[in-house]
């Protein structure tokens, strides 16, 4: 990244079940989310234990998903945050990018060999929840220019 961050995207960590599973075009649920977004907790876990800030490009659509992210999938389990002498929630920032349908769906049919095929873009809208206070985050539109996306989230996180 430009920042000199360590760069994951989230779509490397999905399970070969779950690409095969959105490869024929069927949705994934809570239930198949849930382990991916544990596993990405713990990476993000052992990046910040080492101290090193990272991007994570990655579809959290709904809060329970941000959540995952934050606390890990124990803290869902229970519905109450980690205690403290377990392990402490991670500092996540999150960047959600907003477009419209349309154009998000004409970037898609451009992507070559990826495991998600466009037709699953409806069933993404269907269940997104877009971040609220007290959540963490900053919404960009992602009709702006690169640039000016960039831009934008540097004067956020600095």
């Amino acid at each position: 990244s430009q920042l000199g961050w360590k760069f994951y995207d989230a779509d490397d960590y999905h399970s070969p079940e779950n690409k095969k599973k959105m490869a024929k075009g069927a949705w994934l649920n809570d239930e198949d989310r849930i382990p991916w977004l544990s596993a990405l907790h713990d990476i993000l876990r052992s990046e910040d234990s080492s101290r090193q800030d990272v991007i994570l490009a990655c579809s959290a659509l709904k809060k329970m998903y941000r959540h995952i992210l934050v606390s890990g999938a124990s803290a869902i389990e229970s519905n109450q945050p980690e205690k403290p002498g377990k392990s402490a929630a991670l500092k996540i920032f999150f960047v959600h990018l907003e477009g419209t349908t349309n154009t998000i769906a004409g970037r898609l049919k451009k992507r070559k060999g990826h495991f998600m095929p466009p037709v699953l873009l409806k069933s993404q809208f269907d269940i997104l929840e877009p971040p609220r206070a007290p959540e963490n985050f900053i919404s960009v539109s992602v009709a702006k220019s690169l640039p000016e996306i960039l831009l934008e989230i540097e004067n956020a996180i600095f």
